[in-house]
């Protein structure tokens, strides 16, 4: 072989590990993967992928029964507390500088703009209700919910507060679950 064969052989050598050392590095490839993967392959990670599921709070204004499931409009609105409470508080002007929210917490609903998600007559959803003295969580229907928004009773529940938000845990548009917050 020429001497200058063999000098591009090496450049072209030296020149292919230094650009594969140069490329982001990545988490492991599995094994598997590695023995099928061409000489020099590069293995990226993979792009963030969103939650499975969310939750988040919100009111429901409304939940209109559609063939076996209901639509459900919801106003999302955020619970803060501590110093994000009393920051948020202070520049919305509930509170003055150096005031401290009640209770430690500060509800911030600023769009009101409703956004709907489709909820399965099987959902889990619980209602705050009074029987005696302290509040307490009880299970109920999809549809008897929906009778609740609309400002109906059916079941003559001792409702502690109907108009309570709910934290409701969803994945994709499918609420799966609706759990009134206490407010004191």
């Amino acid at each position: 072989m020429k001497p200058s064969l063999v000098l591009l052989a090496v450049l072209t050598v030296l020149a292919a590990g230094l650009s594969a050392s140069s490329r982001p590095s990545a988490a492991p490839a599995s094994p598997s993967v590695i023995a099928a993967a061409p000489p020099g392959a590069v293995f990226l990670p993979q792009p963030p992928m969103p939650p499975r599921q969310i939750v988040f709070f919100g009111y429901v204004t409304s939940l209109t029964r559609s063939g076996a499931r209901h639509v459900m409009r919801v106003d999302p609105a955020a619970v803060l507390s501590g110093v994000t409470a009393n920051r948020a508080a202070v520049e919305d002007k509930v509170i003055a500088p150096g005031e401290v929210v009640p209770n430690d917490y500060y509800t911030r609903d600023e769009g009101h703009k409703l956004v709907s998600y489709l909820v399965p007559s099987t959902s889990h959803v619980t209602v705050l209700t009074n029987p005696g003295t302290v509040p307490r969580a009880t299970p109920i229907s999809v549809a008897e919910l929906a009778q609740i928004v609309k400002g109906r009773n059916p079941q003559k529940r001792p409702l502690f507060e109907p108009k309570n938000g709910f934290w409701i845990r969803v994945a994709g548009d499918i609420a799966l679950a609706l759990d009134q917050q206490y407010t004191p």
